[in-house]
């Protein structure tokens, strides 16, 4: 085996779809470009493959890698493209049984016992944030030592079974991770409302200091919290502006906004610098109505579109979902986005075992009241290492995880079918735009175009195809779609 200390590296994408981020345009995988730009910097030779973006099929799959020749294979999963990413895993051990296959992410991080004893194929899962491991990994795999002593990751020992080794510390400094942007190929990343754009996502922060008991990203990140500089951030949209043409970006974080003096400096240097590049953002319901005073700087700033998690109109699922909030927000939030120019965004989770039909209904007629510009009614999906997994486990009618996409139900509740909440699921989201399109004329010029653009994409690019034709197309007159 080469143990040469340079490897090829490939960063791969599963080649899984379930109808969801596609309609808005193409994302492209910063955690993998995050490990990039370390392994850059240590001194390998790094390719990114992004099948998701490229719809490739797992021959395409398997030509590429053909062609590449790799000597490590990086995967990164979560629950949902979980089982692809172990069969692009196979595939690269069936074209080269010598290839250093690794899979990272939410996924393979608590599922690593699972993976490794199915998976003869996968031969090192990252556990946690990937950069330094990543390095590390790489380097003792290069020097033929072994693996367990590399921390932040799970491997077979000598007698083949599965360990982890110890839990590597965070990064101390975000200011010093650079993603590797050298790898983009960035005409196919964009967001399909805006014409012509170039769509970066980037991330301002990791972690989330909330308990919510259905999240992957609280128990990912240990429920702490790290920041970039506002300069350090700023800076980068800057770069990715000028050197790659860069027009929308969209931030990864949970809780870009949770140190408001450090986001109140964030928006300062956008609006100083005339940075021009259109934002979107998830947050949380209390920082927006926290920052009501200083919402017209957010839209001088550039931000468009800020998604914020609702999730139920009752406030005992709220509580069982230990969301910490309370529903009046929800509504003042959303109101507080519209009143400052922006797009509203959020959903709403339906489909516990004491769901009803009615109780959906309720939900759905709730969420015009509430009346963000975009709402997605959503499965409960329960991650296997989650703690709302042990509260449903009961109620699971699938294990097959390319179905936990929040799309197909996989929890079945005690009065309804699976069909019969997938039909609710699809009735919410055609009682609420439909609600919506009439509501058009309230509405601003741009926001009027822009909703007029969304209902095209959903019609046209998403999963609710085939539900939402029999609306008629935005622009009046019948849908006409392939």
């Amino acid at each position: 085996m080469n143990r040469r200390r340079s490897k090829r590296v490939l960063l791969v994408t599963p080649p899984y779809h379930s109808g969801v981020v596609e309609s808005a345009g193409s994302w492209l995988p910063l955690g993998l470009l995050y490990v990039g730009g370390a392994l850059q910097e240590a001194g390998h030779q790094v390719a990114l493959y992004d099948a998701m973006t490229r719809f490739d099929t797992l021959d395409e799959v398997r030509a590429t890698l053909k062609r590449e020749r790799p000597e490590v294979v990086m995967v990164s999963c979560i629950t949902a493209t979980f089982p692809d990413g172990a069969e692009v895993c196979r595939v690269a051990k069936e074209e080269d049984p010598e290839v250093l296959t690794v899979l990272g992410n939410t996924h393979p991080t608590f599922m690593w016992k699972q993976v490794l004893d199915d998976h003869p194929w996968v031969d090192v899962v990252v556990r946690g944030e990937g950069e330094a491991t990543a390095v590390e990994l790489l380097e003792a795999y290069s020097a033929g030592a072994s693996l367990t002593g590399v921390a932040g990751l799970a491997c077979r020992d000598d007698n083949g079974r599965p360990v982890a080794t110890e839990r590597r510390p965070f990064l101390a400094d975000l200011d010093q991770a650079e993603p590797a942007w050298n790898l983009v190929p960035w005409k196919e990343y964009f967001y399909r409302p805006k014409l012509d754009s170039i769509l970066a996502v980037v991330s301002s922060s990791r972690g989330c200091t909330q308990a919510c008991s259905f999240c992957s990203q609280r128990l990912f990140w240990r429920e702490g919290w790290r920041a970039l500089s506002a300069k350090c951030f700023v800076s980068q949209i800057e770069a990715l502006r000028d050197t790659h043409g860069v027009t929308v970006a969209m931030l990864a974080d949970e809780t870009p906004t949770m140190d408001r003096e450090r986001w109140e400096a964030i928006l300062d240097l956008l609006i100083e610098r005339e940075v021009g590049v259109s934002l979107l953002l998830e947050t949380r319901v209390d920082d927006i109505v926290r920052d009501a005073d200083i919402l017209p700087r957010y839209r001088q700033a550039g931000i468009e579109h800020i998604y914020v998690g609702v999730e139920s109109v009752n406030q005992a699922t709220l509580d069982l979902f230990k969301k910490d909030l309370q529903i009046e927000q929800s509504k003042q939030a959303i109101d507080l986005i519209r009143d400052a120019d922006m797009v509203s965004e959020t959903s709403f989770v339906m489909g516990m075992p004491d769901e009803t039909a009615a109780s959906m209904d309720r939900t759905i007629e709730l969420s015009k009241y509430y009346d963000p510009d975009m709402a997605f009614f959503l499965a409960i999906t329960p991650w296997p290492y989650a703690e709302l997994f042990d509260q449903v486990k009961e109620h699971i009618v699938t294990t097959d995880y390319r179905s936990y996409n929040l799309v197909e139900p996989v929890v079945k509740p005690r009065t309804m079918t699976i069909d019969e909440v997938q039909a609710k699921l699809f009735e919410g989201f055609r009682i609420f735009y439909t609600d919506k399109m009439h509501r058009l004329p309230s509405m601003p010029p741009w926001k009027q175009e822009f909703m007029k653009t969304l209902m095209r994409l959903f019609m046209e690019h998403s999963y609710l195809k085939d539900q939402m034709a029999g609306m008629g197309h935005p622009d009046g007159g019948p849908h006409r779609g392939d």
